[in-house]
């Protein structure tokens, strides 16, 4: 394609009368036709009555989902997070809707970027380069362009955030809350004025691109001389506070036919160094990326040999989040209760946070006994369906129906009228590995995960 391909953005806009005016309309209208509906139902019973609310409630949330992704830029990331994590505040039927936020958004045309991408590198390192006009793929805050250095061929990669997001990531997320509070489609509650302020957090951390260059360097110190594993290396001489200049790494999506087709071994190895990353996050680092996104990965097919090896490419770190002593120590205490099904330390463990301690005894050994399913792929296997078992005891991820088995009981605990928020740090954690653990499921992986999660116990 050329750079004057069709249907491309001219700008983005990123504030201003018509941003405000386009959300506010939107959210009026859906409070208007949400107060119809619950007027409409006033002489029908309580089950009705219900029954209308939600089906209204999903309704609206889909309109105003539509009108976001009108809108572009930090809307639709904001959006995204909220579906993400804003289970435990938003009804469910706001957050199906907000997954349907689409990443993939249209590209801004080159004539734009170029010159955006001229005033940020300045004339003589932009002329050291060649990019490709045409983008590798275009999201909410940024997109991507290969490049190719002319002194001596390296390939490069640059993510580019898009001119003005930074400084909308404010007033977005006003607007974004103002919205929905008028469109009344979220709680009046302290747990969602917090939610907000973390939401704004992560969204200032996605475009700090000097943290992200930072921590890029961090997992590429932690993973090197591992050949299971690559991490771009960052051109501090092409990138700046908007640009980062990376090294171009081959490889295909986790989800591909490619990676499906490989043998069960090598799909196996696969499974057991994206497991590996996770336990390293958790007990040795302390920092974790915290975004389960598939399209943060690729794998670079080698041969499936140790000196040969299929290896995963860790792709964006604009996620990673530190965790204090404290939130560490307690998911670890809870790894370790689970993991021997030692209900009394579990229990012990739980006393040594405010949250456990704001819930009943009955309640605190509910999710003790979640937390033992959890864990289950990491279990002596004695409990574990034996659809789920190979012949030689290894654990088929595809056939346990482990996630769904795991949010069912975890609705049950959500039920309970003594459940309360959790910490975010544990909530964080929690994505994570159900991201990995979908990953595990996708990719049917069959394997004997006990030794790795026993070994980083014992090192702790």
């Amino acid at each position: 394609m050329s750079e004057h391909t069709p249907n491309k953005l001219k700008s983005l806009k990123t504030g201003g009368f018509e941003r405000r005016w386009s959300l506010a309309k939107a959210s009026l209208v859906a409070g208007t036709r949400l107060a119809t509906a619950s007027a409409a139902s006033m002489f029908s019973s309580e089950e009705e009555k219900g029954l209308r609310r939600k089906r209204a409630m999903a309704e609206q949330a889909e309109y105003l989902v539509r009108e976001m992704g009108k809108l572009k830029g930090s809307i639709v990331k904001i959006g995204q997070m909220m579906a993400l994590y804003g289970e435990h505040f938003l009804p469910p039927e706001v957050t199906r809707a907000l997954h349907q936020l689409n990443d993939n958004t249209v590209a801004l045309h080159w004539d734009v970027i170029e010159q955006y991408l001229m005033t940020e590198l300045g004339e003589k390192r932009y002329g050291e380069l060649i990019i490709d006009p045409e983008p590798l793929g275009a999201a909410s805050l940024a997109q991507v362009h290969r490049a190719v250095r002319k002194s001596d061929g390296t390939e490069l990669v640059l993510k580019i955030q898009y001119p003005g997001v930074a400084d909308a990531i404010d007033s977005d997320l006003s607007l974004v809350a103002q919205m929905m509070r008028l469109a009344r489609v979220v709680p009046q509650t302290r747990e969602f004025e917090e939610w907000l302020e973390e939401v704004r957090l992560m969204m200032h951390r996605e475009v700090n691109y000097p943290q992200e260059m930072e921590t890029t360097r961090l997992f590429h110190e932690h993973l090197k001389g591992d050949k299971r594993y690559i991490v771009p290396h960052i051109y501090p001489d092409y990138s700046t506070e908007k640009v980062i200049a990376m090294s171009y790494e081959h490889g295909v999506p986790i989800n591909s036919n490619a990676i499906m087709t490989l043998s069960q071994e090598r799909r196996n190895r696969l499974a057991e160094a994206s497991l590996e990353i996770c336990c390293r996050e958790v007990f040795e680092w302390g920092e974790m990326q915290t975004d389960p996104n598939f399209g943060n990965y690729l794998v670079r097919l080698g041969d499936g040999t140790d000196t040969n090896p299929d290896q995963i490419v860790l792709l964006d770190f604009g996620a990673v989040r530190d965790f204090p002593d404290d939130l560490l120590n307690l998911a670890r205490g809870l790894t370790r209760a689970a993991f021997f099904r030692n209900m009394d330390g579990m229990l012990d463990v739980m006393q040594s946070h405010p949250f456990f301690l704001s819930i009943p005894v009955d309640v605190r050994r509910g999710l003790a006994e979640l937390f033992f399913l959890a864990v289950e792929p990491f279990s002596d296997m004695t409990d574990v369906p034996a659809e789920a078992l190979t012949a030689d005891g290894r654990y088929i991820w595809a056939k346990a129906n482990l996630h769904n088995r795991v949010m069912a009981k975890a609705a049950r605990s959500a039920a309970t009228r003594h459940f309360t928020v959790p910490p975010k740090e544990l909530m964080f954690i929690s994505r994570k590995f159900v991201g990995a653990y979908t990953f595990m499921t996708v990719i049917d992986a069959q394997i004997h995960s006990r030794p790795m999660l026993e070994h980083y116990l014992q090192t702790a």
